[in-house]
């Protein structure tokens, strides 16, 4: 027979939270591909569990998915688990489970916690959609294009943030969302210090660097989307440029050009463009 892999959700932080259905998979279990042996070996001794581990972190991901496929080959069944969260969410897991499905392995989701929808859950945001896009760059330079990329979003837009890099991250918000832009950040999520800021980035940012317990741990950021907040009409200047591009292409064309120049949500272009059409 052959081997199944289990992607399995671990706590972010609390260990109760746990599910019973994946203890129970680290008990039926041949082997654990873990991102770091030690940090779940604190786990599994937790809930006095022993199993045998081999490492599979970014570094050596390639290597560890032909060892896996080599593994359930042989009919062992295996759970794949990084440090906390869901694998694959901003942690290693994507290129196994790709390769370990191209094989034609069974793979079977251990659901759980995650970060993400963990902060999205209290932050008060009420959409139906959200943007998830992980941890931003290192530079002020390159997390602002990333910024830019996104200011089209219409859905609130989920980051992570470390430490270190949380008060500069904030500062580079309110410099491009401006500084009066409702935010959500969520610190330690599940942990003894887990804390919630809310309200305008300056406002946020000057409660989080008041207090240097205050930058300590893992960052959820929520910026609600700039669609939203500005409800924004076109200006003059912008409405004449649209009717340029719609009297020289079709309306998708026209729209998806006049995103890049205007840099406005594309829904909204979209529902004007069809007006201009309707009265022309």
């Amino acid at each position: 027979m052959s081997g199944k892999l289990y992607v399995v959700a671990t706590p972010i932080g609390n260990l109760n939270d746990i599910t019973y259905r994946a203890l129970e998979t680290f008990k039926s279990v041949d082997l654990i591909a873990s991102e770091d042996t030690r940090h779940t070996q604190g786990l599994l001794s937790h809930f006095s569990i022993e199993k045998k581990q081999f490492a599979v972190h970014q570094h050596n991901e390639k290597a560890s998915t032909q060892k896996i496929i080599e593994y359930l080959k042989d009919g062992k069944h295996i759970a794949l688990v990084t440090d906390a969260g869901t694998p694959n969410i901003s942690d290693p897991g994507g290129l196994i489970v790709k390769e370990v499905a191209a094989a034609g392995f069974e793979i079977i989701p251990i659901p759980g916690v995650s970060a993400v929808t963990t902060a999205y859950s209290v932050s008060g945001m009420e959409y139906t959609s959200f943007h998830f896009y992980g941890f931003l760059p290192t530079t002020s330079s390159q997390r602002i294009k990333v910024f830019e990329s996104l200011q089209i979003q219409s859905c609130p837009m989920i980051f992570y943030e470390a430490p270190h890099r949380i008060i500069k991250t904030l500062s580079d918000m309110a410099v491009f969302f401006g500084d009066q832009h409702e935010i959500v950040v969520a610190r330690e999520l599940t942990k003894t210090f887990e804390s919630i800021y809310r309200g305008k980035i300056s406002k946020v940012k000057e409660t989080i660097e008041s207090d240097s317990n205050f930058q300590k741990g893992e960052f959820v950021i929520l910026v609600s989307p700039i669609y939203h907040e500005k409800k924004e009409l076109l200006t003059e200047d912008q409405h004449r440029i649209l009717k340029i591009l719609l009297n020289h292409m079709p309306t998708n064309a026209a729209v998806k050009l006049g995103v890049e120049i205007l840099k406005v949500n594309k829904n909204y272009l979209y529902e004007e463009a069809l007006k201009v059409k309707k009265h022309d």
